[in-house]
C-alpha cells in the first residue's frame, strides 16, 4: 500500500471551499512526513482552476516526489449537495484535470436512480483515456449501505467504476465496516479513505443519513483510540492483497503541520508501505 494525504487536512470540516495552506507548503509537509501522494480537491486545484496554474501545481508536486492519488474536481461532490451528480453529466473537465495532474482516478457522486445511466456514460468516456471513476461510501447517496452499494456497482457494470471504502461513513449509517464488508467490496476497491470518529448522543458534530436520520459524533484524530478499528481494517486489506492508496481523509483537528506529521507516524505503525516515489 501507499500513503496518501487528502488536501482536506488544510480545510475546515464544514468549509470545503477554502484552503488554510498554499499547495506548495502542503506538498512540502506531506513529502517531509513520508506521504507518497496528495488526494487533490477543488480547494487547491479544481476544474475551475486555470490550466497554467494546474500545470504549475503538477510541477510543484513532482519536485517533491508526490503523485496525485485521486482528483475531486469540484465543490458539490465533497459537499454532497444536490449538484454533486452533475459531474457525471459533464465529465470532460474532470477528465482533463485528472490527465493534467497525472492522476488516473476521479471521485464522483450519485444520489438518484437516474444517475446510474450517467455514471455508465461517464465511465465509458473515462475508459477512453485510461481513467477510473469511484464513489465514496457516503451518507445521503446511493452508497450509504453495503448491499445497496454492491447493487449499484453491479448495475453500473463498468470495470473502471469502483469504490472508495470509507469506514466512518459506513459506521454513521449503522453498517458493518469490518472484514466481511471489505471482502465484499474487494473486487471494486479503488481507494481507501481513513477518518476517525466516536459516536455518542452528545457528539459535537451531526450528519444526516437517509437510513438512520441524524447521527451525532465527535471527530477525533486517526491515532486516538476509541473510534474506528484501523488495525483490523489494515489487517484485512493486507489479507485481500490491496496495494492501492491508503488516504488520510481528515480535516485538521490540530494545526495542519502537527496533524500531518502525527498522521504519517500513525500510519507507519499500522502497515508496511512501498518506498516513496524517487
Amino acid at each position: 500500500m501507499k500513503r496518501s494525504l487528502s488536501v482536506r487536512v488544510a480545510e475546515k470540516f464544514q468549509a470545503k471551499r477554502e484552503a488554510a495552506l498554499p499547495l506548495g507548503e502542503l506538498a512540502t509537509l506531506a513529502a517531509g512526513a513520508g506521504f507518497h501522494a496528495l488526494c487533490m480537491r477543488a480547494s487547491q486545484l479544481g476544474i475551475h482552476t486555470p490550466a497554467e496554474q494546474v500545470a504549475q501545481g503538477r510541477t510543484l508536486l513532482e519536485a517533491q516526489g508526490l503523485a496525485v492519488s485521486m482528483v475531486t474536481g469540484d465543490f458539490p461532490i465533497p459537499e454532497n449537495s444536490a449538484e454533486g451528480p452533475q459531474a457525471l453529466r459533464h465529465i470532460v473537465p474532470h477528465l482533463d484535470l485528472a490527465q493534467a495532474l497525472g492522476a488516473d482516478l476521479i471521485r464522483v457522486g450519485l444520489h438518484r436512480e437516474e444517475d446510474i445511466a450517467w455514471a455508465q456514460r461517464a465511465a465509458d468516456q473515462a475508459a477512453e483515456r485510461g481513467i477510473r471513476l469511484a464513489h465514496q461510501c457516503h451518507t445521503r447517496s446511493l452508497f450509504e449501505q453495503v448491499d445497496e452499494s454492491l447493487q449499484v456497482l453491479r448495475r453500473i457494470g463498468r470495470p473502471n467504476f469502483g469504490l472508495i471504502y470509507e469506514p466512518a461513513n459506513l459506521e454513521l449509517c449503522g453498517q458493518d465496516y469490518g472484514p466481511a464488508t471489505i471482502e465484499k467490496f474487494a473486487p471494486y476497491l479503488f481507494n481507501v479513505y481513513l477518518q476517525n470518529q466516536r459516536l455518542h448522543p452528545q457528539g459535537q458534530q451531526t450528519l444526516s443519513t437517509w437510513c438512520r436520520g441524524e447521527v451525532r459524533f465527535d471527530l477525533i484524530p486517526l491515532w486516538e483510540p476509541g473510534g474506528i478499528d484501523f488495525p483490523r481494517i489494515i489487517e484485512t486489506l493486507e489479507k485481500i492483497g490491496y496495494t492501492g492508496y491508503l488516504t488520510s481523509h481528515q480535516a485538521a483537528l490540530v494545526e495542519p503541520q502537527s496533524m500531518i506529521a502525527q498522521t504519517a507516524q500513525y500510519l507507519r505503525s499500522l502497515a508496511t508501505f512501498e518506498p516513496p516515489i524517487a
